[in-house]
C-alpha cells in the first residue's frame, strides 16, 4: 500500500443558478451547473496507524477541529470503522470565500484520497452520502463530472461542457451566503430547464470572431449581491466598460469571464492590468486578483472510486 498521497482539489464555477421555488422548511430549489477549473488547493496525506487525525498546516481563521477537511477524515473513519489515520497538509491555491467551492473540494479530495489510502473500498455513492452532511457541494466533488444539478443541489446529472477558459475575478468584498438567501428582492420562481437545453445551449458552435461565449439563464443571487454590495455593482460596469461579460459564480463573490480560448482570457488579463491600478483607486481598491483557468473535463480525482 502506498502510505502517502499528494492530490488536488479544484475550483468550481456555477456557470448559471437558477433559483425555481423553496420548500416549506426553507430550502430553496435550485438548478445550475458545476464546471471543474484547473485553480486548486493541493492536499498531502500521510498514513498513520495510531487513528489520529492530525492536519499539519495552519490555515488563519480555520480552527482544526471545525476544519471540513478533519470532519471529512474523521467522518468516513466513523463510516468504515477504520483504525488507521493521517496527517495532512495544505496548500491553499482557492480564494476563500468566492463561491469557488474550495472547502468543499478540499473536503470531497480528502474523502476520496482517504478511501484509497484507507483501502476501505467505498463506492462513489457511499461516499456522497458520507458528503452530504459536511455541505450541500460536497457530493458534486465526488461525483466527479461537470454536473447539472437541481432539488437543493443533490440530484445530479453529468452535463457535456465545452472546452473552454475563464477568467476569475476576486473582488475583495465577503458576500455572507444566507445573506443573499434571506432577501426578501430574491427571485425564487425562475422556469425550469432540462440538461438538454443547457447542453444545447452550452455547445452550440461559436460564430466567426467571437471570443467570449454566450452565458446560459444566468444568476439569481446575482442581482441581489450587487445590490447590497456596491463595490461589486462598480466592478461589473469596469468589465463592461472594457468590452468584458462576467457572471458571479455561487453566492459570490468572485466572477468569472468565459473564453474559448486560453491565450485569450491571458490577453484579457494583461489589458486590464493595465487600467486595473487607476480603477482601485478610484472604486475603493474592489478588485484583489484576476486569475486565468481552464475548464476540466471531469475531476482529476474521478477515477479512484468505483461507481
Amino acid at each position: 500500500m502506498k502510505h502517502l498521497y499528494d492530490v488536488p482539489a479544484p475550483a468550481k464555477l456555477n456557470l448559471f443558478l437558477h433559483v425555481t421555488g423553496r420548500r416549506n422548511d426553507g430550502y430553496h430549489l435550485l438548478q445550475t451547473v458545476f464546471v471543474f477549473i484547473d485553480l486548486a488547493d493541493r492536499l498531502q496525506f500521510e498514513l498513520r496507524h495510531d487513528g489520529v487525525i492530525h492536519r499539519q498546516t495552519e490555515l488563519p481563521g480555520v480552527a482544526h477541529d471545525s476544519d471540513l477537511i478533519v470532519r471529512a477524515a474523521r467522518a468516513l473513519q466513523q463510516a468504515t470503522g477504520t483504525r488507521l489515520g493521517a496527517t495532512i497538509h495544505v496548500q491553499k491555491n482557492i480564494p476563500a470565500g468566492g463561491g469557488l467551492g474550495g472547502g468543499s473540494s478540499d473536503a470531497a479530495s480528502t474523502l476520496l484520497a482517504l478511501n484509497r489510502l484507507w483501502n476501505t473500498g467505498l463506492t462513489r455513492a457511499a461516499l456522497q452520502q458520507i458528503a452530504l452532511p459536511l455541505g450541500a457541494d460536497v457530493p458534486v466533488f465526488v461525483f466527479g463530472q461537470n454536473t447539472f444539478a437541481e432539488g437543493i443541489g443533490e440530484q445530479f446529472s453529468a452535463c457535456r461542457v465545452p472546452e473552454q477558459a475563464y477568467l476569475v475575478f476576486q473582488p475583495k468584498v465577503s458576500v455572507p451566503t444566507p445573506a443573499i438567501f434571506t432577501d426578501p428582492s430574491l427571485c425564487r420562481n425562475t422556469p425550469t430547464v432540462t440538461v438538454e437545453q443547457v447542453q444545447h445551449a452550452l455547445c452550440s458552435p461559436p460564430g466567426s470572431a467571437v471570443i467570449q461565449p454566450v452565458f446560459f439563464g444566468h444568476n439569481d443571487l446575482e442581482v441581489v449581491a450587487r445590490r447590497q454590495y456596491p463595490q461589486l455593482q462598480r466592478l461589473v460596469a469596469w468589465l463592461e466598460a472594457h468590452g468584458v461579460k462576467a457572471r458571479m459564480t455561487g453566492s459570490g463573490g468572485c466572477f468569472f469571464a468565459p473564453y474559448y480560448s486560453y491565450d485569450e482570457a491571458v490577453k484579457v488579463q494583461q489589458e486590464l492590468c493595465l487600467d486595473l491600478p487607476a480603477f482601485n483607486k478610484a472604486s475603493g481598491h474592489v478588485l484583489g486578483q484576476m486569475i486565468v483557468a481552464k475548464g476540466l473535463a471531469s475531476h482529476p480525482l474521478l477515477h479512484w472510486v468505483k461507481d
